[in-house]
């Protein structure tokens, strides 16, 4: 099933700009009493794979799903794996990659969990093998399951090892030649047992690894605090501040590059993401709020080879408070990103928008006016943005995985029924 839609793209100075289009097609029905299939660190729900495409998500009775698609085809294979999740707690999210070989790697329904990680019976197949270990090593307690891919075809994962305020990133490699996997970081951000990074990660077009996070001190999400970065320009072995200065790992509070300061209690928000140009130079997006006010906005953070740079993306009304712990209930949605010669797509929800997928649009990145626009006429309450970041590097066409989900405060479920699973098509050249 498929249905085109048009929209117009509404500058904020108030006069409009060309129509953009976007195609929504439908996959199957998901799970949507909490946001388990749509939040925001769900680092691959979509991926292409040459001219395939892949999805994945939990179906209404919290099996997990595969699916392929021809890109440009509204026809969709679904399998139902063998394998459920426990889609109460929207921290148990599935995580897909292709590696150069066409096999799917997916790893599942963690929140301090054992690894639950499983690959396809043969290249482009959506069966699932039987569950197997990767190093053997800290594969107890894993949280936040990330797949990475590197242009030779050789795969990252990132992980948390520990809980929240506690915990450690880990980074294994995947040898394709080997097909088995290596341990490249044993810790790469040190917590201290005092504290953990809540992290964001972008390979870019050279396989330079790209690492932002913020500190949280307890598992109280209202003691995020300021906003770090490192590089690696070889697949995760060593690593740099912007400057060029090389870490002494691991990273910790006190040895870290700062790339923004940012104090406790300004409704910083963990965990959103960020992107990187074809010169290297890295693109952060997350909110917070400053210290006279009582508004979140979003913000841009990036680096110009030179300094660190900070702008606000548009300018919110709408004021909310982030206390406790568990996954929350939040009016706006922790945003994607992607850049491309100077110019930004900002994916996000907001619910001064009638909490609908939107995207905003600027031509310079460093000094130029966002546009704005809605991409569905339908509201996705919960729903934070996943983006095809395979097929945005490759090809740069954006592609974002939508559903409505809902979520209750405090890692609560919300009685809802089950609701479409879409890739949107986003036209924007």
């Amino acid at each position: 099933m498929k249905y085109i839609r048009f929209f117009t793209l509404l500058l904020l100075s108030g006069f409009i700009v060309p129509a953009i289009s976007q195609r929504l097609v439908k996959a199957g029905m998901g799970y949507s009493n909490t946001s388990v299939n749509t939040a925001v660190f769900r680092s691959s729900s979509v991926v292409t794979d040459g001219n395939t495409q892949y999805i994945s998500y939990y179906d209404p009775e919290g099996y997990v799903t595969l699916g392929k698609r021809k890109l440009g085809s509204a026809e969709w294979t679904i399998r139902r794996t063998q394998y459920k999740g426990n889609v109460a707690d929207a921290h148990n999210v599935i995580s897909i990659m292709t590696d150069g070989d066409g096999y799917i790697h997916v790893a599942f329904d963690h929140h301090g969990q054992k690894l639950n990680y499983a690959r396809s019976t043969a290249p482009g197949s959506l069966a699932l093998e039987e569950k197997i270990s990767m190093t053997g090593k800290d594969e107890e307690d894993v949280t936040y399951p990330e797949f990475y891919r590197l242009t030779d075809g050789n795969l990252l994962f990132a992980y948390r090892s520990g809980a929240s305020g506690r915990g450690n990133l880990i980074l294994n490699k995947y040898d394709l030649k080997k097909r088995a996997w290596h341990r490249i970081q044993d810790i790469l951000i040190d917590g201290e047992n005092q504290r953990n990074a809540y992290w964001q990660l972008y390979v870019d077009e050279k396989d330079g690894i790209h690492l932002s996070w913020v500190w949280r001190e307890t598992w109280m999400v209202e003691t995020n605090h300021d906003l770090c970065y490192a590089y690696s320009p070889d697949e995760g072995n060593t690593w740099y501040k912007s400057n060029g200065e090389k870490y002494n790992l691991p990273i910790r509070k006190d040895n870290a590059e700062y790339a923004w300061r940012i104090p406790q209690n300004s409704e910083l928000i963990n965990q959103t993401s960020m992107s990187a140009d074809k010169a290297g130079h890295p693109y952060i997006v997350t909110y917070w709020r400053d210290g006279n006010s009582k508004i979140p906005q979003y913000r841009l953070v990036w680096n110009d080879g030179k300094e660190w740079h900070s702008r606000q993306i548009m300018n919110r009304t709408l004021p909310f408070s982030l206390k406790g712990g568990g996954t929350k209930m939040i009016p706006i949605a922790r945003p994607k990103i992607v850049v491309d010669n100077g110019k930004a797509w900002f994916v996000f929800r907001d619910a001064e928008r009638g909490s609908r997928v939107s995207m905003a649009y600027t031509d310079n990145i460093a000094s130029g006016e966002w546009t704005v626009s809605d991409l569905t006429d339908f509201p996705v309450e919960a729903w934070e943005p996943g983006i095809d970041s395979e097929l945005w590097k490759s090809r740069k066409q954006l592609h974002i995985f939508v559903q409505k989900t809902f979520q209750g405060d405090g890692e609560k479920t919300v009685e809802a029924e089950p609701t479409p699973v879409y890739v949107l098509e986003a036209d924007i050249r």
